[in-house]
C-alpha cells in the first residue's frame, strides 16, 4: 500500500492558493477513479480516499490541520495504516522551483516550507519522498508567506490545471516505477 499526502491549509479561504496545490493533485487522482474523501478516524486528523493504480492500493490523505502542523496528521496516518516511510509520497508547493516545474526526490531540506519542517520533526527524518510543484518566486520584496497564501492569477490558472494533471500522472507512475516517475517530473516544462 502507498500513502500519498497532499499538503494544504483546510477551508474555503485557502482553496486555489499556491500552498494548496498539493491537495489539488490529490483531488485530480481521486476524481480519475470517482473516489471521495472522508474522515476515517479522528486519530489521524486527515481526510482520506482510496484508489487503485495497477492493482496497488493507494491511500490519498489530506491533513485536516493547517500547513505548519501537517507532521502530526501525516505520522498518525502512517501509524494507523501500518505503512512504512518508504511507502509515503508528499506533494507540496515549492517557491524555489520555477513555476510549472515538478521535482520528485527523496530528502533534502525544508527550503523554509513550514509544512515540510513539521513533517521532518514528526517523522524524525528528512528522508521521505516528495513531489515538489513549482509555484515560482514572490515578485519584488513580497513576503513568501503572503505569496503562497494567495490564489493563482487568472492568467496562471490554465497552466496550473495542466500542472495538476501532469503531477497526478507522475504520482500514478511513482506507484509502479519510481525511477520513470522521476524522469517524467524532471522533463515537465511550463507551456
Amino acid at each position: 500500500m502507498k500513502i500519498v499526502v497532499g499538503l494544504r491549509n483546510p477551508g474555503s479561504d485557502y482553496e486555489g492558493t499556491r500552498h494548496n496545490v498539493g491537495v489539488e493533485v490529490l483531488a485530480e487522482l481521486a476524481n480519475r477513479q470517482g473516489a471521495r474523501f472522508k474522515s476515517k478516524s479522528m486519530r489521524i486528523r486527515s481526510e482520506i480516499a482510496e484508489i487503485r493504480v495497477d492493482g496497488e492500493k493507494v491511500v490519498l490523505a489530506a491533513p485536516l490541520s493547517f500547513m505548519n502542523e501537517s507532521g502530526g496528521p501525516v505520522s498518525a496516518t502512517l501509524r494507523y495504516l501500518k505503512a512504512e516511510l518508504s511507502d509515503l509520497l508528499v506533494i507540496h508547493d515549492d517557491i524555489d522551483l520555477d513555476f510549472g516545474r515538478l521535482r520528485l526526490q527523496v530528502g533534502g531540506g525544508s527550503g523554509g516550507h513550514n509544512g515540510i519542517r513539521s513533517l521532518e520533526k514528526s517523522l524524525g527524518t528528512r528522508e521521505f519522498q516528495r513531489l515538489k510543484v513549482g509555484v515560482g518566486r514572490p515578485p519584488g520584496r513580497q513576503d513568501p508567506a503572503d505569496f503562497v497564501l494567495r490564489r493563482f492569477s487568472s492568467q496562471e490558472r490554465p497552466e496550473v490545471d495542466l500542472i495538476v494533471v501532469d503531477a497526478a500522472d507522475v504520482v500514478e507512475r511513482w506507484i509502479t516505477d519510481p525511477a520513470r516517475a522521476q524522469e517524467m517530473a524532471a522533463h515537465r516544462s511550463p507551456a
